[in-house]
């Protein structure tokens, strides 16, 4: 029976018997559960975006006016304490923690005083949990948990109730829909729903004990690694993106695990395979900030050495980066695939970071303290990814000054100055002699599409797509190029001059004469995505005098602003195929915000260069994962929604 439920914020104060009787209703899957989300939202220090997974939420109703609201959320992987109070193994808990309950939001709505409330709706609510859980989940809980933040509350409701203080955690909370290392080591309290099922579950405890006291200590190793990769601490947010449910999440701790496998022989030392995957789980988890610490103290590893791993560790790089870029082929390859070059600033503090320098940064718009790296992407109707990267090292980094900077972030001696449009083409010969990424097209952004050598440093079986910036020159017609007739005084200039003077791509986009096409790129979340476009044939200029002819493709964005872009293209290319080009340029900037965003591309914290690479090279391995999900699970990423 669906109730309607009136909000009220009136003071409400007194004793417990003055107000009865309380309803307690469970408003899962209801029309009133977003009327707990926003009280919960809005109310509770925690705030609320959203649940994964097994849930149970109650409002608490005073006639029909909400006074509180909890939940019960499926239990925390990791407590030490809970864990050595019920002194089960590795493996009994991956079987039976779903027998274990949290009790993670419990709100009195501030402008309600009643005495000894707390601890009566708490008592409440887990006798209606045991039939709750069961009709939901199949399942009877024998245990609930809770923790409670020791500096805002003393715990005494769950006191008063009978529940069991056992001690504190690792120092881990919720902050927003993240999880943090912050410090602050949450009292843990448990109630125990069932004595038999508990009981039994310690005898069961002793007989895995006598059987396992003969395995190696890599087997047991292994069952503590699986149950790493199985913590459900998924970010929320790319469980979304790759459109993973409920009934789908209990299973990607063993895909990740099968994914992984094969990169493990990358690992020449027994015992550091663990690294890989706690660096590849933490960037996919809650964790707000992904650098080596707090994903080591996440999983209960040495912090010094997962940032060993990523400096000096005894892995093979070039290996792993095969393997991966095998795994990628193989998911998204096309023979009408686009192959992009870009590249990231990542701002840093300090001059001892291998290749900080002020330089451009494009995440904060303007010269600044960073390092900056070029990176191949691919991208095509399957999907897109990133490819390739290397560091690009500033010229002043090679004298003599910086010698012992070099050698303390380990640079190899073989590396040497390139500016990144020479960096740009080496990769792009690489990626393309690899024969993993056939292409049709190559997209730039402004930075390499300006630059003529790179232009024509780019195999000539591609075609491309190169922004470029809005002062460029060119010619609207093939020019008549003629020698100046001779004045008859000085020198004579024998140089020969265009018939006709060439202008900036943006005097076309202003000229009133070109119309503007209108064109729906797709459906956007809030409706059509309406673009307006130039496309025409123009000559380019190289110091005023023609090259070959392009195609000038230019966008006018929501803001007024323009972009431009230089297509060679054969002249009788359809506009669609043209603007599909425009399209796949795209991915790659989508790429970059998912790494920074949400797999922690920016946040090593390591100063050598081994260090950055392998970073980096880790968050492309996690990317891929999620790729992997989307395909799997149909879920459309943005760009398949502007593409489709």
């Amino acid at each position: 029976m669906e109730h309607k439920i009136e909000i009220s914020t009136q003071a409400i104060e007194g004793k417990l018997h003055d107000y009865q009787p309380l309803e307690i209703i469970n408003v899962n899957r209801t029309a009133n559960e977003a009327i707990w989300d926003e009280i919960i939202r809005k109310y509770h220090y925690l705030g609320y975006e959203k649940m994964i997974g097994q849930r149970v939420k109650y409002l608490v109703l005073y006639l029909n006016m909400p006074i509180a609201a909890i939940s019960y959320n499926r239990a925390s992987l990791r407590v030490g304490v809970r864990d050595e109070y019920i002194g089960w193994k590795e493996e009994q808990k991956l079987k039976q923690l779903s027998q274990i309950v949290n009790n993670n939001r419990f709100l009195i709505l501030p402008w309600v005083r009643i005495k000894n409330l707390a601890s009566h709706l708490i008592s409440r609510t887990l006798k209606l949990l045991r039939k709750d859980w069961y009709e939901l989940y199949n399942t009877i809980p024998f245990l609930v948990e809770t923790f409670v933040d020791n500096e805002k509350y003393k715990g005494t409701c769950y006191i008063a109730a009978n529940w069991k203080y056992l001690g504190t955690t690792k120092g881990f909370g919720k902050i927003g829909q993240t999880f943090v290392y912050h410090g602050n080591r949450k009292g843990v309290y448990i109630y125990v729903l069932q004595s038999k099922e508990f009981k039994l579950i310690q005898d069961e405890t002793k007989r895995i004990e006598a059987e396992t006291c003969h395995r190696t200590l890599k087997t047991v190793n292994r069952g503590a690694l699986d149950m790493m990769l199985q913590k459900p601490d998924w970010s929320p947010t790319i469980l979304e993106e790759a459109g993973i449910t409920e009934q789908t999440v209990i299973n990607l701790g063993v895909e990740l695990a099968e994914y992984l496998e094969p990169f493990q022989a990358c690992v020449k030392y027994s015992g550091q395979e663990v690294y890989t995957e706690i660096f590849v789980k933490g960037f996919l988890s809650d964790l707000q900030y992904k650098s080596a610490e707090p994903i080591a103290l996440r999983y209960d590893e040495s912090v010094r050495g997962a940032q060993r791993f990523l400096k000096d560790g005894h892995w093979d790089t070039k290996k792993m980066e095969g393997i991966y870029q095998t795994k990628l082929s193989g998911a998204i390859a096309d023979k009408n695939g686009m192959i992009t070059i870009d590249e990231s600033g990542i701002p840093k503090k300090g001059v001892h970071s291998v290749g900080v320098a002020r330089q451009y940064c494009g995440a904060t718009g303007k010269t600044d303290n960073c390092q900056v790296g070029v990176f191949v992407g691919y991208s095509s109707d399957n999907g897109y990814g990133l490819v390739d990267r290397q560091l690009y090292i500033p010229k002043k980094w090679f004298d003599d000054d910086h010698e012992q900077n070099r050698k303390s972030c380990g640079m190899p001696d073989d590396v040497e100055f390139k500016t990144k449009t020479v960096i740009a083409a080496e990769m792009l010969k690489k990626t393309v002699s690899s024969g993993l990424f056939p292409a049709r097209w190559v997209g730039v952004d402004s930075i390499y599409g300006s630059n003529k050598d790179f232009l024509a440093s780019i195999p000539k079986s591609l075609w491309y797509f190169a922004d470029t910036h809005s002062n460029t020159l060119v010619f609207r017609q093939m020019p008549v190029m003629n020698t100046p007739e001779y004045s008859g005084k000085g020198r004579r200039d024998l140089k020969p001059v265009p018939s006709i003077a060439p202008v900036t791509v943006a005097d076309i986009a202003d000229d009133a004469s070109i119309l503007w096409n209108k064109v729906v790129l797709g459906e956007g979340s809030k409706g059509p995505i309406i673009s307006y476009e130039k496309c025409v044939r123009v000559v380019s200029c190289d110091g005023n005098t023609p090259g070959e002819a392009v195609w000038l493709y230019i966008r006018r964005l929501e803001d007024g602003s323009f972009k431009f872009s230089l297509c060679n293209a054969p002249w009788d290319t359809p506009l669609f195929t043209i603007r599909e080009a425009a399209l796949m340029r795209w991915p790659i900037e989508q790429c970059f915000e998912e790494c920074k965003s949400e797999l922690g591309l920016d946040h090593y914290e390591a100063r050598s260069w081994n260090a950055w690479h392998r970073h980096i090279l880790l968050v492309f391995i996690a990317h891929l994962f999620l790729t992997l999900l989307r395909l799997k699970y149909k879920k459309k990423s943005h760009f398949d929604s502007l593409s489709g």
